[in-house]
Protein backbone atom coordinates (compact mmCIF):
# COMPACT_ATOMS: atom_id res chain seq x y z
CA UNK A 1 0.00 0.00 0.00
CA UNK A 2 1.78 3.71 -0.91
CA UNK A 3 2.10 5.78 1.98
CA UNK A 4 -0.06 7.93 0.71
CA UNK A 5 -3.03 5.99 1.21
CA UNK A 6 -3.04 4.61 4.84
CA UNK A 7 -1.07 7.42 6.17
CA UNK A 8 1.26 6.48 9.19
CA UNK A 9 2.93 8.71 11.84
CA UNK A 10 6.48 9.06 12.72
CA UNK A 11 6.15 6.31 15.27
CA UNK A 12 4.35 4.02 13.08
CA UNK A 13 0.68 4.89 14.69
CA UNK A 14 -1.96 6.04 12.59
CA UNK A 15 -1.56 9.22 11.32
CA UNK A 16 -4.89 10.92 13.17
CA UNK A 17 -6.31 8.42 15.82
CA UNK A 18 -2.08 7.77 17.12
CA UNK A 19 -2.87 4.27 17.63
CA UNK A 20 -1.57 0.94 16.81
CA UNK A 21 -2.92 -2.49 17.55
CA UNK A 22 -1.09 -2.97 20.51
CA UNK A 23 -2.15 0.16 22.06
CA UNK A 24 -6.64 -0.40 20.49
CA UNK A 25 -8.46 -2.46 23.00
CA UNK A 26 -11.66 -4.34 21.78
CA UNK A 27 -13.95 -2.71 23.78
CA UNK A 28 -13.90 1.00 21.86
CA UNK A 29 -16.20 3.82 23.35
CA UNK A 30 -16.64 7.00 20.47
CA UNK A 31 -17.27 10.77 22.22
CA UNK A 32 -17.55 13.42 19.64
CA UNK A 33 -15.95 16.06 22.68
CA UNK A 34 -12.34 15.41 23.20
CA UNK A 35 -12.44 17.22 26.45
CA UNK A 36 -15.19 14.38 26.72
CA UNK A 37 -12.61 11.69 27.51
CA UNK A 38 -11.00 12.84 30.68
CA UNK A 39 -14.11 11.70 32.11
CA UNK A 40 -12.64 7.91 31.49
CA UNK A 41 -9.90 8.76 33.60
CA UNK A 42 -12.54 8.72 36.46
CA UNK A 43 -13.46 5.69 36.15
CA UNK A 44 -10.88 3.77 34.90
CA UNK A 45 -9.14 1.33 37.22
CA UNK A 46 -5.87 2.17 35.84
CA UNK A 47 -4.45 3.83 32.32
CA UNK A 48 -1.70 2.18 30.23
CA UNK A 49 -2.00 4.77 27.00
CA UNK A 50 -2.97 7.87 26.17
CA UNK A 51 -2.45 10.38 23.16
CA UNK A 52 -4.04 13.75 22.15
CA UNK A 53 -3.92 14.92 17.77
CA UNK A 54 -6.05 17.42 17.12
CA UNK A 55 -9.61 16.53 18.10
CA UNK A 56 -8.47 12.50 18.71
CA UNK A 57 -7.94 11.77 22.63
CA UNK A 58 -7.21 8.84 23.06
CA UNK A 59 -7.08 6.93 26.21
CA UNK A 60 -7.01 2.93 26.75
CA UNK A 61 -6.94 1.54 30.25
CA UNK A 62 -9.24 -1.30 32.56
CA UNK A 63 -12.21 -0.98 34.27
CA UNK A 64 -13.03 -4.01 36.35
CA UNK A 65 -10.18 -5.42 34.45
CA UNK A 66 -11.71 -5.24 31.15
CA UNK A 67 -9.51 -3.56 28.48
CA UNK A 68 -11.63 -0.18 26.84
CA UNK A 69 -10.22 2.26 24.45
CA UNK A 70 -12.05 5.70 24.85
CA UNK A 71 -11.78 7.64 21.97
CA UNK A 72 -12.72 11.07 20.55
CA UNK A 73 -13.55 11.74 17.10
CA UNK A 74 -14.77 15.39 16.57
CA UNK A 75 -18.39 16.37 15.33
CA UNK A 76 -19.85 14.89 11.84
CA UNK A 77 -19.15 11.88 9.55
CA UNK A 78 -16.02 13.29 7.88
CA UNK A 79 -14.49 12.63 10.80
CA UNK A 80 -16.23 9.21 11.07
CA UNK A 81 -14.64 8.35 7.88
CA UNK A 82 -11.17 8.78 9.34
CA UNK A 83 -11.84 7.25 12.41
CA UNK A 84 -13.44 4.20 11.28
CA UNK A 85 -11.25 3.66 8.83
CA UNK A 86 -7.92 3.85 11.12
CA UNK A 87 -9.46 1.75 13.91
CA UNK A 88 -9.61 -0.87 11.80
CA UNK A 89 -6.53 -0.59 10.00
CA UNK A 90 -4.73 -0.66 13.31
CA UNK A 91 -6.14 -4.07 13.76
CA UNK A 92 -3.84 -5.14 10.38
CA UNK A 93 -0.76 -2.74 10.67
CA UNK A 94 1.94 -4.46 12.60
CA UNK A 95 5.27 -2.91 12.41
CA UNK A 96 4.62 -0.20 9.50
CA UNK A 97 3.49 -3.21 7.77
CA UNK A 98 -0.12 -4.35 6.49
CA UNK A 99 -1.53 -8.08 7.72
CA UNK A 100 -4.46 -9.52 6.86
CA UNK A 101 -4.00 -12.08 9.62
CA UNK A 102 -6.38 -10.20 11.91
CA UNK A 103 -9.54 -11.87 13.78
CA UNK A 104 -10.32 -9.03 15.84
CA UNK A 105 -13.68 -7.79 15.99
CA UNK A 106 -13.97 -4.40 17.72
CA UNK A 107 -17.08 -3.24 19.94
CA UNK A 108 -17.70 0.27 19.48
CA UNK A 109 -20.34 2.22 21.59
CA UNK A 110 -20.45 5.72 20.53
CA UNK A 111 -22.10 7.91 23.81
CA UNK A 112 -23.53 11.42 22.14
CA UNK A 113 -25.83 13.85 22.34
CA UNK A 114 -28.94 14.53 20.17
CA UNK A 115 -32.15 16.13 19.16
CA UNK A 116 -35.37 14.37 19.99
CA UNK A 117 -38.02 14.33 16.95
CA UNK A 118 -40.23 12.72 19.10
CA UNK A 119 -42.32 15.13 21.61
CA UNK A 120 -42.69 12.90 24.49
CA UNK A 121 -39.18 11.82 24.61
CA UNK A 122 -37.79 14.34 26.73
CA UNK A 123 -34.27 15.96 27.27
CA UNK A 124 -32.63 14.20 29.54
CA UNK A 125 -33.60 10.73 28.48
CA UNK A 126 -30.72 8.11 26.74
CA UNK A 127 -32.00 6.53 23.19
CA UNK A 128 -30.32 3.75 22.06
CA UNK A 129 -29.70 3.19 18.15
CA UNK A 130 -31.54 -0.11 16.65
CA UNK A 131 -31.54 1.09 13.11
CA UNK A 132 -29.32 4.45 11.56
CA UNK A 133 -30.57 6.70 8.30
CA UNK A 134 -27.66 8.26 6.99
CA UNK A 135 -28.70 11.60 5.33
CA UNK A 136 -24.95 12.71 4.60
CA UNK A 137 -24.29 9.85 1.70
CA UNK A 138 -20.79 8.91 2.80
CA UNK A 139 -21.34 5.34 2.96
CA UNK A 140 -22.02 5.99 -1.75
CA UNK A 141 -18.82 6.93 -1.77
CA UNK A 142 -17.62 3.14 -0.90
CA UNK A 143 -18.06 0.32 -3.76
CA UNK A 144 -18.36 -2.46 -1.06
CA UNK A 145 -21.24 -0.50 -0.09
CA UNK A 146 -23.99 -3.27 -0.34
CA UNK A 147 -27.34 -1.20 0.41
CA UNK A 148 -27.85 -4.07 3.80
CA UNK A 149 -31.62 -2.72 4.07
CA UNK A 150 -33.14 -1.81 0.21
CA UNK A 151 -36.39 -1.81 1.48
CA UNK A 152 -36.37 0.23 4.45
CA UNK A 153 -34.69 2.84 2.12
CA UNK A 154 -37.35 2.42 -0.63
CA UNK A 155 -39.72 3.12 2.07
CA UNK A 156 -37.92 6.10 3.10
CA UNK A 157 -37.46 7.53 -0.16
CA UNK A 158 -41.45 7.44 -1.05
CA UNK A 159 -42.20 8.64 2.58
CA UNK A 160 -39.47 11.52 2.62
CA UNK A 161 -39.88 12.06 -0.92
CA UNK A 162 -36.45 13.96 -1.71
CA UNK A 163 -35.46 15.81 -4.10
CA UNK A 164 -32.89 14.85 -6.12
CA UNK A 165 -30.05 17.77 -5.57
CA UNK A 166 -29.38 16.32 -2.02
CA UNK A 167 -27.38 13.15 -1.37
CA UNK A 168 -29.05 9.62 -1.53
CA UNK A 169 -29.96 8.51 2.07
CA UNK A 170 -29.01 5.09 3.11
CA UNK A 171 -29.89 2.87 5.81
CA UNK A 172 -27.97 0.17 8.23
CA UNK A 173 -29.15 -1.55 11.09
CA UNK A 174 -27.15 -1.59 14.81
CA UNK A 175 -25.72 -4.16 16.98
CA UNK A 176 -28.30 -6.18 18.17
CA UNK A 177 -26.24 -8.27 20.55
CA UNK A 178 -24.89 -4.64 22.09
CA UNK A 179 -28.47 -3.10 22.06
CA UNK A 180 -29.88 -5.62 24.32
CA UNK A 181 -26.28 -5.18 26.54
CA UNK A 182 -26.09 -1.53 26.53
CA UNK A 183 -29.28 -0.24 25.75
CA UNK A 184 -31.56 -1.90 27.87
CA UNK A 185 -34.19 0.51 29.73
CA UNK A 186 -33.70 3.15 26.83
CA UNK A 187 -35.75 4.43 24.53
CA UNK A 188 -35.08 2.06 21.48
CA UNK A 189 -35.64 3.86 18.01
CA UNK A 190 -33.81 4.94 14.58
CA UNK A 191 -31.55 7.37 14.37
CA UNK A 192 -30.98 9.81 11.64
CA UNK A 193 -27.44 11.21 10.89
CA UNK A 194 -27.91 15.07 9.15
CA UNK A 195 -24.55 16.12 7.14
CA UNK A 196 -24.28 19.52 8.99
CA UNK A 197 -26.24 20.88 12.19
CA UNK A 198 -28.43 23.89 11.07
CA UNK A 199 -29.55 23.79 7.55
CA UNK A 200 -29.73 19.92 7.24
CA UNK A 201 -31.22 19.20 10.97
CA UNK A 202 -33.84 21.84 9.69
CA UNK A 203 -32.65 25.28 11.64
CA UNK A 204 -33.42 28.54 10.33
CA UNK A 205 -30.59 31.32 11.38
CA UNK A 206 -29.84 34.06 8.27
CA UNK A 207 -30.34 30.47 5.33
CA UNK A 208 -33.41 28.63 5.38
CA UNK A 209 -33.25 24.97 4.46
CA UNK A 210 -33.67 23.57 1.35
CA UNK A 211 -36.08 20.48 2.62
CA UNK A 212 -39.31 21.90 4.59
CA UNK A 213 -40.86 20.15 7.07
CA UNK A 214 -37.72 17.70 7.27
CA UNK A 215 -38.03 16.93 10.74
CA UNK A 216 -41.99 16.25 10.73
CA UNK A 217 -41.08 13.99 8.06
CA UNK A 218 -38.35 12.05 9.65
CA UNK A 219 -40.42 11.80 12.82
CA UNK A 220 -43.68 10.12 11.26
CA UNK A 221 -41.76 7.28 9.30
CA UNK A 222 -41.52 4.16 11.08
CA UNK A 223 -39.86 0.95 9.91
CA UNK A 224 -41.60 -2.45 11.51
CA UNK A 225 -42.90 0.07 13.90
CA UNK A 226 -40.06 1.71 15.05
CA UNK A 227 -40.30 5.36 15.03
CA UNK A 228 -37.43 8.07 14.40
CA UNK A 229 -36.51 9.05 17.50
CA UNK A 230 -33.48 11.57 17.01
CA UNK A 231 -31.28 13.38 14.84
CA UNK A 232 -27.53 13.87 15.14
CA UNK A 233 -24.39 13.90 13.54
CA UNK A 234 -22.37 10.39 13.44
CA UNK A 235 -24.04 7.41 13.48
CA UNK A 236 -24.68 6.49 9.93
CA UNK A 237 -21.42 6.55 9.35
CA UNK A 238 -20.27 4.62 12.22
CA UNK A 239 -23.07 1.53 11.19
CA UNK A 240 -22.22 1.86 8.00
CA UNK A 241 -18.45 1.10 8.40
CA UNK A 242 -19.03 -1.37 11.09
CA UNK A 243 -20.79 -3.51 8.58
CA UNK A 244 -18.90 -3.28 5.89
CA UNK A 245 -15.71 -4.14 8.00
CA UNK A 246 -17.29 -6.55 10.34
CA UNK A 247 -17.52 -4.81 13.85
CA UNK A 248 -20.48 -4.25 16.42
CA UNK A 249 -21.61 -0.70 16.80
CA UNK A 250 -24.49 0.91 18.67
CA UNK A 251 -25.03 4.45 19.64
CA UNK A 252 -26.63 5.68 23.22
CA UNK A 253 -27.29 9.42 23.07
CA UNK A 254 -28.03 11.92 26.12
CA UNK A 255 -31.25 13.97 24.63
CA UNK A 256 -30.38 17.35 25.56
CA UNK A 257 -33.23 19.16 23.06
CA UNK A 258 -36.84 18.35 22.13
CA UNK A 259 -37.16 19.77 18.58
CA UNK A 260 -40.81 19.73 18.88
CA UNK A 261 -40.92 21.53 22.05
CA UNK A 262 -38.65 23.93 21.14
CA UNK A 263 -36.64 23.24 24.58
CA UNK A 264 -32.48 22.64 25.25
CA UNK A 265 -30.75 21.53 27.87
CA UNK A 266 -27.51 23.87 28.00
CA UNK A 267 -25.89 22.06 30.55
CA UNK A 268 -25.72 18.63 30.75
CA UNK A 269 -22.54 17.25 32.51
CA UNK A 270 -24.07 15.39 34.86
CA UNK A 271 -26.48 13.47 33.18
CA UNK A 272 -23.49 12.44 30.24
CA UNK A 273 -21.39 11.41 33.58
CA UNK A 274 -24.21 9.40 34.24
CA UNK A 275 -24.46 8.04 30.90
CA UNK A 276 -20.92 7.57 30.31
CA UNK A 277 -20.80 5.53 33.74
CA UNK A 278 -23.92 3.35 32.48
CA UNK A 279 -22.60 2.09 29.27
CA UNK A 280 -18.84 1.67 30.58
CA UNK A 281 -20.77 -0.59 33.33
CA UNK A 282 -22.51 -2.42 30.92
CA UNK A 283 -19.64 -3.03 28.28
CA UNK A 284 -17.68 -4.43 30.88
CA UNK A 285 -20.05 -7.52 31.10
Amino acid sequence: MKASELVLAPDGTLYHIRLQSSTLADKVLLVGDPARVNMFKEIFDAIEYESDNREIHALTGTYHGVRMTALSTGMGCDNIDIVLTELDAALHVEQGRWTDACSRCLQMVRIGTSGSLQEEIDCGSHVAAAYAIGLDGLMNYYREWDTPLPAMEEALGSHMAFPTPVARPYCVQGSQRLLEQVGRGMHHGITATAPGFYGPQGRTVRLHPSLEGLNERLASFRWEGIPVTNLEMETSAIYGFSHLLGHEALTACLIIANRPRGTFLNDYHHEMRQLVGTVVERLAV
